[in-house]
């Protein structure tokens, strides 16, 4: 062996335990997944498992209840992607500008992301929604008693509006998120350039219009990416709040339900394998966008 092939070997030997407990933890149960995908297999019959090459893929395309879910998780994606950019957006302009106390307010709207899911989605359930002590009614019968209604009646957000509650509990959770990256990408924008948008007169629409929102395509392209890879998976919001049912079951949830209440190994195992795919589908776009961020911010260095 070469001498330079010995010390590029030196180098990474102590990375190989770390590379060999990453395929131990991640890339062996995918193939098991995968494996067990191409078998009918219920847990409650296990000596009628038969082989069925990709028979179970063709059931979950094919399915009401999984196109049903499919369909739900694509709507609760787009609906908390699209909100949380736009609030995400509207902070970070406020928090790019210089006021009293500034630290003090970003640490607080930075708190929603860092609360475990479970633990937020308890909170609004709970806190919130509650019909009888929740905080939403509790404002409602002062409103209402603002109006000289004493008795209002008292809403049940959950049962009334399921899917919206669930989206705007992980809306609150995810606007922070979007929120710092839009702020890092207003935080590196050429002063020269906004400088000579201000000597040419431009105004505060002109310049967000045309320099500011095309400097921050990249940025929103990056947080719609990275909160959608995390949304299509999301199952702690639906269970917690809703248990996945009124016509809120995602796929995830619809998956969990096929293993583990009808015992479907192999159709829960194919529907989780579609979902790795497209999971992976995104985040080969997400891993596109933040090259292209490195490379235009070693351009401008």
């Amino acid at each position: 062996m070469k001498k330079g092939g010995a010390r590029a070997w030196a180098t990474r030997a102590p990375l190989l335990p770390a590379l060999v407990f990453l395929i131990a933890v991640t890339q062996l149960p995918f193939v098991a997944t995968l494996v067990i995908s191409l078998f009918d297999w219920n847990s409650l019959a296990p000596h009628a498992r038969s082989f069925t090459w990709f028979g179970n893929y063709a059931t979950v395309a094919t399915d009401a209840d999984l196109r049903g879910s499919v369909l739900t998780t694509a709507l609760l994606t787009a609906t908390v992607v699209i909100a949380s950019v736009v609030l995400g957006l509207l902070l970070a302009l406020l928090l790019d500008r210089v006021f009293l106390g500034r630290g003090l307010v970003r640490t607080l709207l930075i708190t929603p992301f860092l609360i475990v899911p479970v633990s937020a989605a308890l909170l609004w359930k709970h806190a919130l929604y509650n019909p009888e002590y929740g905080l939403l009614n509790g404002a409602w019968n002062w409103v209402a008693g603002l109006f000289g209604d004493d008795s209002p009646a008292q809403p049940d957000w959950i049962s009334g509006m399921p899917l919206l509650a669930v989206e705007a509990s992980l809306i609150w959770q995810w606007t922070p998120f979007m929120m710092l990256i839009l702020l890092a990408g207003l935080q590196s924008r050429p002063p020269d350039m906004m400088e000579a948008a201000r000597l040419d007169g431009a105004g505060a629409w002109q310049t967000f219009r045309y320099l500011t929102l095309p400097h921050l395509r990249r940025y929103l392209e990056l947080g719609i990416l990275l909160g959608s890879i995390y949304i299509v998976q999301n199952f702690d919001a639906v269970f917690t709040i809703t248990s996945g049912g009124l016509g809120t079951a995602n796929l995830p949830y619809t998956i969990y339900q096929t293993f583990y209440q009808a015992h479907e190994y192999g159709l829960a195992s194919a529907a989780g394998v579609l979902v790795v795919i497209g999971t992976l589908v995104i985040a080969t776009f997400a891993l596109r966008v933040v090259s292209s961020l490195f490379h235009e911010e070693a351009g401008r260095s």
